[in-house]
């Protein structure tokens, strides 16, 4: 499927108010999300998608003080690829010092309301991977925003997806789920910092979901504040400690 691409002209964006930075080509594009509340009901009216998408201009424009959307391209939950600053022209959403090195593509996600992505969504990202590797030099790598800069985005679903090397929705089946070891007996929590082979096994198990995490066998202020942002995105308890309901939504609960 081509890219269905939406101009800037076609939703409304308003005028940078200086000149891009110009890129030759790039290592490749990182996956972004809003960070925010995103109302569920976008994915039934895309008039609310292009409203969202003025209104992270204007915030990218008037709050922080950019002269544009920070993103090259914006998908939506129809498969609608946003233009933004668009290819050859430096992106400004993925941190000080590092948007040279790759895009920023914003799937309309965020960390509240509608927080999974839709297939759609995932083949939209992938269409506009494809079109900056077709009009603007973008390189093999896809990555999420937290790879090299201290940030949650772009999100737990998000970027499971894209630690399993991003996949075309639909390309074959899925695997069965893993069995888990039982509950370890003890509530993992901090302080003081708890260790032992049941904090390495749930931190392993987190990572392979796609959380920044070490996997050390300490369970200190890092594992607790991965646990309390999963307990939210799974509709837990968000008390930062790994109970029983935790422990068994590391393994039971979908990625994605």
């Amino acid at each position: 499927m081509a890219i269905d691409l939406v101009t800037r002209r076609e939703w409304g964006a308003r005028q940078p108010r200086g000149a891009y930075g110009r890129l030759s080509s790039t290592r490749g594009v990182k996956v972004h999300y809003t960070g925010g509340q995103v109302s569920p009901d976008i994915v039934g009216d895309h008039a609310r998608c292009v409203a969202l998408v003025r209104s992270i201009q204007n915030h990218h424009m008037d709050g922080n003080g950019w002269i544009d959307v920070g993103y090259s391209l914006l998908v939506c939950p129809h498969r609608k690829v946003f233009e933004g600053r668009g290819p050859h022209h430096l992106p400004a959403a993925n941190g000080s010092g590092l948007n040279s090195g790759h895009y920023a593509v914003l799937g309309l996600v965020g960390s509240t309301g509608f927080t999974q992505p839709t297939d759609d969504i995932l083949h939209g990202i992938l269409d506009a991977v494809e079109y900056l590797r077709d009009k603007g030099g973008a390189g093999d790598e896809i990555k999420g925003h937290r790879d090299g800069y201290s940030t949650d985005c772009p999100g737990g679903p998000l970027y499971a997806w894209v630690k399993r090397g991003a996949p075309r929705p639909g390309g074959g089946p899925t695997e069965p789920p893993e069995p888990h070891p039982s509950f370890p007996g003890r509530v993992l929590k901090y302080p003081p910092v708890m260790v032992g082979e049941d904090v390495r096994t749930w931190q392993r198990q987190m990572r392979r979901r796609g959380w920044d995490i070490d996997v050390d066998g300490l369970y200190g202020g890092a594992s607790r504040d991965a646990c309390r942002a999963f307990q939210r995105e799974k509709g837990l308890s968000a008390t930062g400690a790994v109970n029983r309901a935790t422990w068994q939504a590391t393994w039971e609960e979908p990625v994605t």
